[in-house]
């Protein structure tokens, strides 16, 4: 029986280091590279480049700065920390926990599908119809609902993935976490580097530049722009949902924490920028190739730019193969550091309450997220299982996860001038009044306007015309699942002690946190 008078010696990064490129591991993701250079582009080009730092420093670093405040301070999983917060809390922490479960079912089949077409890269396997081969032969697509047809090329694959995935999460924070970061984190940087500086000096890169910097300054007027901008940086930080208060939780004591923000976020948006640089460059080889403009182009984000335009783009290039094989690897380093930071949160969550080891977690509650992966997402209707799970997932579950996390430290615990103080205390920089401000107001009225939006839109229309029966099982019923799991696990008692932590006494913290 698990021993409820004590905890086990909590686990640490190695240093700042290891933290730091942990972290940047976690927010560097697939939405970087597929997502973040399509958002600019249909969003004011060179002009959305103004939203999108304004949504950086009002939204993404104070939210960061939060996850951080609250993980160090009260070092815990997320349960943990919010529940030490008040114990009416504690479902906010189970229901972070749920979502990072979802993402990790899902997010482990697009690295899969990365890892696979670096092998199709070498041959162009996909022929002269790249679109065709990825939905019918490749997924073989059998359209909306729940098939229970699995994809050979997918399941075994995905199998094998998750058996490494769950041996890292064993291995612990320093030899799973932080050793698989050190390695990928510098390989993933210098071959996506390699792959832009390519392209750069493809025919008609100039020309797809030219439309992923020209400014549309009438975009500035538009408030949907202004969403996207705030709904980019949201997702793309890993925010939120579990990761950084679970990562921050693991570093000494004594750690420099709110410069640490701000270097994890400004590589992110940095890597954001390369990769746009890059995306875009080959898309104006491909218009070049093809004769049109770049703006006449389809499938500039998503699935289909990594996994159809980027297959035909690398057919038709000098040297093709090679720039597949970067582009794909890229994808999958890219996609395996953040599943393993998000699989963590799940890690750290039940180790803490069920007093498990972290060889019993993974066996037992990774074996089960491997079962879910493998049964929905190998199957020939996973490619829309996936699309609406995400969308509902992060546009409805992480934003309310925000809003909820911003509400409770400023009004329901009141611990706002407390974590300020805290980040003061322990860091170099100064953090001041502007954060609260932010946190305490402005980021929970930026997001609950993209709530509303993404609901208005979401219950005004069938998203991607799925049948609605669909909709309510894959999209509503994901986030009602998530709702009744964060309540079930917080009436289940702790067998490890969770209410008798006291945060480290912050030196004069009427003058510092006030």
């Amino acid at each position: 029986m698990a021993d409820r008078t004590a905890a086990p010696e909590r686990e640490q990064w190695t240093g700042q280091y290891g933290f730091i490129l942990a972290a940047i591991g976690s927010a560097v993701g697939l939405g970087n590279i597929w997502r973040f250079p399509g958002v600019a582009y249909e969003n004011g080009g060179g002009a959305f480049l103004i939203p999108y730092l304004v949504a950086l420093l009002t939204a993404g670093v104070p939210i960061l700065l939060l996850d951080y405040s609250l993980g160090h301070r009260f070092r815990g999983s997320a349960p943990a920390v919010f529940r030490r917060l008040g114990r009416k809390f504690e479902p906010l922490g189970w229901f972070q926990v749920a979502i990072s479960f979802i993402i990790a079912t899902y997010y482990t089949v697009i690295v899969v599908w990365a890892i696979r077409y670096i092998g199709f890269s070498v041959d162009a396997a996909w022929g002269d119809d790249p679109a065709g081969f990825f939905i019918g032969d490749f997924l073989q697509y059998s359209g909306a609902g729940l098939s229970t047809d699995l994809v050979g090329g997918i399941f075994w694959p995905m199998l094998v993935l998750w058996l490494v995935v769950l041996v890292v999460l064993a291995l612990g924070v320093q030899r799973g976490l932080e050793r698989a970061n050190k390695i990928f984190m510098p390989l993933l940087v210098v071959l996506f580097t390699v792959m832009v500086v390519r392209a750069l000096f493809l025919e008609g890169a100039s020309d797809g530049l030219t439309a992923f910097f020209t400014p549309n300054w009438e975009a500035l007027l538009d408030a949907n722009v202004w969403i996207a901008a705030y709904s980019q940086i949201f997702f793309s930080l890993s925010i939120a949902f579990g990761i950084m208060i679970t990562y921050s939780s693991y570093l000494k004591r004594r750690s420099n924490v709110a410069p640490t923000g701000y270097v994890v976020a400004f590589a992110n948006s940095s890597f954001e920028l390369l990769a746009g640089i890059g995306v875009f460059a080959t898309l104006g080889f491909m218009a070049a190739q093809q004769g049109v403009g770049v703006g006449e182009l389809e499938n500039l984000t998503g699935p289909m730019l990594s996994f159809a335009t980027f297959p035909q783009i690398v057919s038709m290039m000098p040297g093709g193969p090679i720039f597949g094989v970067l582009f794909f690897t890229s994808l999958a380093l890219a996609g395996f550091t953040s599943l393993i930071s998000i699989l963590q949160v799940v890690s750290a969550a039940f180790q803490e309450k069920f007093g498990l080891s972290r060889v019993q977690v993974s066996l037992l509650i990774g074996g089960l997220a491997a079962v879910i992966s493998l049964a929905l997402y190998s199957s020939t209707s996973g490619l829309a299982v996936l699309d609406t799970v995400d969308k509902y997932t992060n546009e409805v579950g992480v934003v309310v996860s925000a809003i909820a996390t911003c509400v409770i430290v400023t009004l329901g615990a009141r611990r706002l001038p407390e974590l300020r103080a805290h980040l003061n205390a322990v860091s170099s920089g100064h953090v001041g009044r502007w954060w609260s401000v932010l946190v305490g107001l402005v980021v929970p009225l930026a997001l609950t306007i993209m709530l509303v939006t993404s609901l208005r839109t979401l219950l005004g229309e069938r998203y991607e015309d799925y049948p609605l029966a669909f909709l309510n099982i894959a999209g509503w019923g994901t986030l009602g699942l998530m709702a009744v799991a964060a309540l079930v696990y917080t009436l289940i008692p702790w067998r490890r002690p969770v209410d008798d932590f006291t945060p480290d006494p912050i030196p004069a913290f009427e003058e510092v946190g006030r």
